[in-house]
């Protein structure tokens, strides 16, 4: 099994914090869905002999799309791949983007599963982060989409300067009156070149305190495990049946194609990423060229990367499979690594699986690094 990641680069305004590519001008647009249609049509043979299981709108805002834009991308797909029948279709949206028609029509396409940008339920919160939409228009959103999806997810964000600990506390549990399946929180990441570094190193806002994010990590983690959700990836909280299975594949290292300006692709031996620029894309696809860079990744790297993605889950690293697709040697040097964690309660063993502990969670990126080989 498989998934296609469709990037869709256009925002109504850039959040502060973001550093993914997008466009505030739609200028572009329709050249760029015609683009992507194309680029999915060429490249149809990598998938030649694979089952697609998973769509997803990724962005930016896919939200924007109208929905025949969304079904002509979603037709193109199935025209072209062996597509399983009802494959996991996610559009993330954002909340200003979700009137009721809006839910009501997307519920009678294709899209089975919606991936809401809430980030927090506090008006101080959003214009912090330059989010496009309000907090009212946050829980009106939520009102409706339960009313006509049942796979809903809801992204939340903690560590934010100036918001407490009883604030997030309060965003949970609104967050949970919504009953949703599914939860994904990230903490506030400051990212080189983005509005919020820069306003940090003037101090126009506050910088971010780890602690605080760490202390915030683990409320959120005992409060929504508390009501069932299983905490199956670092940033992702699901009730049974409800784990993303688009970024369960990526995390279980399974192939995917990404399509769209800055789209990245994995086929289990190559990663590639596409052109960072929606004008070069488009002019690319439109001389049947494709836009991408190819990486041929080292035994090294396909290892480094399964520990880094492993410790991230539930599933963690399978000894088993590193001693069979890496060797003794790899085998034998996690192990000598990972001793020094598991000294420390960060790391342990189970079932022939190594594991982060509930204190190592917060720190797993961190641990993977310390367990990595260096060329």
């Amino acid at each position: 099994m498989s998934g296609i990641y469709i990037h869709i680069p256009f925002c109504k305004q850039a959040c502060y914090y973001c550093d993914f590519h997008f466009s505030t001008s739609l200028k572009k647009k329709d050249e760029l869905i015609e683009a992507l249609g194309k680029e999915l049509e060429l490249r149809k043979a990598e998938f030649e002999n694979t089952l697609v299981e998973t769509i997803y709108f990724g962005g930016g805002t896919p939200s924007l799309l109208a929905n025949d834009e969304l079904q002509f991308l979603i037709d193109t797909v199935h025209n072209n791949y062996n597509v399983i029948d009802h494959p996991e279709t996610t559009l993330e949206a954002n909340p200003d983007d979700l009137s009721k028609d809006r839910i009501v029509k997307l519920s009678k396409s294709p899209i089975n599963r919606l991936s809401i940008g809430i980030q927090s339920f506090f008006e101080t919160d959003l214009k912090l982060m330059n989010r496009a939409h309000n907090a009212e228009e946050a829980k009106a959103c939520l009102e409706e989409a339960v009313k006509y999806f049942e796979n809903i997810s809801l992204d939340l964000i903690y560590g934010i300067p100036g918001a407490s600990d009883t604030q997030w506390l309060k965003n949970i549990e609104i967050a949970l009156s919504f009953n949703v399946p599914h939860i994904s929180s990230y903490a506030l990441t400051v990212e080189p070149k983005t509005a919020l570094a820069s306003f940090i190193k003037k101090g126009i806002i506050a910088d971010v305190d780890d602690e605080q994010a760490h202390e915030q990590f683990y409320l959120l983690k005992e409060r929504l495990e508390a009501e069932g959700y299983m905490h199956y990836e670092l940033s992702n909280f699901g009730k049974e049946g409800y784990f993303s299975k688009n970024n369960s594949a990526y995390w279980q290292g399974k192939p995917y194609l990404g399509i769209g300006p800055s789209a990245h692709s994995f086929n289990g031996k190559q990663r590639g990423w596409n052109v960072r620029n929606n004008t070069k894309y488009i002019k690319s696809i439109q001389q049947n060229k494709l836009p991408i860079e190819i990486e041929t990744l080292t035994k090294t790297d396909r290892y480094n990367e399964y520990v880094m993605t492993g410790l991230r889950t539930i599933w963690g690293v399978s000894l088993t499979k590193v001693e069979n697709d890496f060797g003794t040697v790899f085998n034998n040097y996690l192990l000598e690594q990972a001793n020094v964690f598991i000294n420390q309660h960060l790391l342990y063993i189970d079932d022939e699986h190594l594991r982060v502990t509930k204190k190592g969670q917060f720190l797993s990126d961190g641990i993977a690094s310390k367990l990595f080989i260096l060329n």
